[in-house]
């Protein structure tokens, strides 16, 4: 072991430890996560954010969010999303705004008017104003993220420094996970999203982060693994992090960090030479041998019932009717809500009062594109399409950002499955604006 290795490792051992701290005293998890806030808000000050540390005092705080919803460590159920709206506007006060971010400003405004018609229409015992806020802040979190990082200069070195930031207090929720259901075998008895398994939170959040943490550990393994030691940690974490997801049973979420992992494996062998490619092969047969074996273990530590899960079966082998539970039922609903409402739609938070009036059921939407068209009706639709089609054509201007795709393929899918109820989708698709250079904006001035 190299002396420059011990402080990655202490790093994760560091993060895992936390994660044992908090399964036995959990009042710690609010001081986790207050530390988490406020030395990243020290960061900032400090250093004055020359060299973008509000992205990884952000990336940090996202990364916590499910963990510390699970725990109860929040200061509010939204406190991650305006954290990250507070390190932003924290950015631009020390960076300026991003210049030609019309895109983006163009988007917030088309939120306003669904929200001012929201004021006008919601049930009288309803809370307007948390209402409201719940449904809206993540779309704002991305916007103002957005602000911040269209095309601003970093290196490929500070987006892997980000995504560590993203990664660690993943790290931390697999240990608790690790912890908190020690034998899987007592606690899966079907098929279904399990919340046994998922710290007593939503299995879908949970599993959205750690399949985010697979890819961003896979990824690691691939660039920023130049020793075996550091190879060997980063799987170990990788795998780990995989089977605490697998056995979730939600499958949006690791289906959305192996779409990711192969789209990053892809990009690497267009772009690479013979020699890269050599490497990158011995790196996936590794990869591929590890994962055959964790899913084997997942296998017989579910009984079978992870292989029918992903086949769509219920326990006794039997093809499920939908893969949705119930969730084409509620976009259905939706798309109705924007043919009579086409222009402005219904208000934001509207939608799960009539779904409720028509049905009898309240049920939030999990489809944040259908959510925008029932809500905000055309303009929501323009939203959507500044959203998809803004990074895409920084792609054409920049094609050396490996991750650029990768991050707008999260945030898309998890958006179909998870709506915007975390920051992690928003934070993550601000990061595919970043203009990402070969080497330090710096250097390249001075020659």
């Amino acid at each position: 072991m190299k002396k420059e290795e011990l402080p990655y490792l202490y790093l994760i051992l560091a993060h895992f430890f936390i994660g044992f701290l908090v399964y036995l005293f959990p009042f710690i998890s609010k001081l986790y996560g207050f530390l988490g806030f406020f030395l990243g808000f020290y960061l900032v000050i400090k250093k004055q954010n020359k060299n973008h540390e509000v992205l990884l005092a952000a990336a940090y705080v996202t990364g916590g969010e499910v963990f510390l919803r699970m725990t109860g460590g929040n200061v509010s159920y939204e406190f991650s999303k305006y954290a990250v709206i507070v390190f932003m506007l924290l950015g631009m006060y020390y960076k300026g705004f991003a210049k030609g971010a019309t895109p983006y400003w163009l988007y917030l405004l088309l939120l306003v008017p669904s929200v001012i018609i929201s004021t006008f229409v919601l049930d009288f015992d309803t809370n307007i104003r948390t209402t409201i806020a719940f449904n809206i802040s993540g779309p704002v979190c991305l916007g103002m993220a957005s602000l911040y990082t269209f095309r601003r200069k970093v290196t490929l070195k500070q987006v892997n420094d980000i995504l560590l930031a993203l990664g660690l207090p993943i790290v931390t929720c697999m240990s608790y996970l690790t912890f908190y259901t020690p034998n899987v075998k007592e606690v899966v008895t079907s098929t279904q999203s399990n919340f046994a398994t998922s710290g007593g939170f939503g299995p879908n959040q949970v599993a959205t982060f750690l399949g985010l943490g697979m890819f961003i550990f896979f990824s690691r393994i691939i660039l920023e693994s130049k020793t075996k030691f550091l190879l060997i940690i980063n799987l170990i974490v990788a795998l780990n992090i995989t089977y605490r997801g697998i056995i979730t049973f939600s499958r949006g979420g690791m289906l959305t960090g192996g779409l990711m992992i192969i789209f990053l494996l892809g990009f690497m062998y267009y772009k690479t030479n013979f020699k890269g490619k050599v490497k990158l092969n011995y790196i996936l047969s590794i990869m591929i041998t590890a994962l055959v074996f964790t899913w084997g273990y997942s296998s017989l530590q579910t009984g079978g019932l992870i292989d029918k899960r992903y086949a769509n079966q219920d326990a006794q082998g039997r093809a499920k009717e939908s893969k949705f539970t119930g969730r084409a039922d509620i976009a259905s609903t939706e798309i109705d809500m924007f043919l009579e409402n086409p222009i402005f739609g219904v208000g934001v938070a509207k939608g799960a009062e009539i779904r409720e009036d028509l049905t009898g059921n309240f049920a939030v939407s999990h489809d944040e594109i259908t959510r925008m068209l029932a809500e905000h009706g055309s303009l929501g639709i323009i939203a959507m399409l500044i959203l998809f089609f803004t990074p895409l054509i920084m792609y054409l201007e920049n094609q050396f950002n490996m991750y650029l795709i990768c991050f707008v393929l999260f945030w898309f899918l998890t958006i179909n499955h998870a709506a915007m109820r975390t920051a992690v989708p928003a934070f993550v698709y601000s990061l595919s604006l970043l203009n990402v250079q070969l080497i330090s904006p710096k250097t390249k001035n001075k020659e």
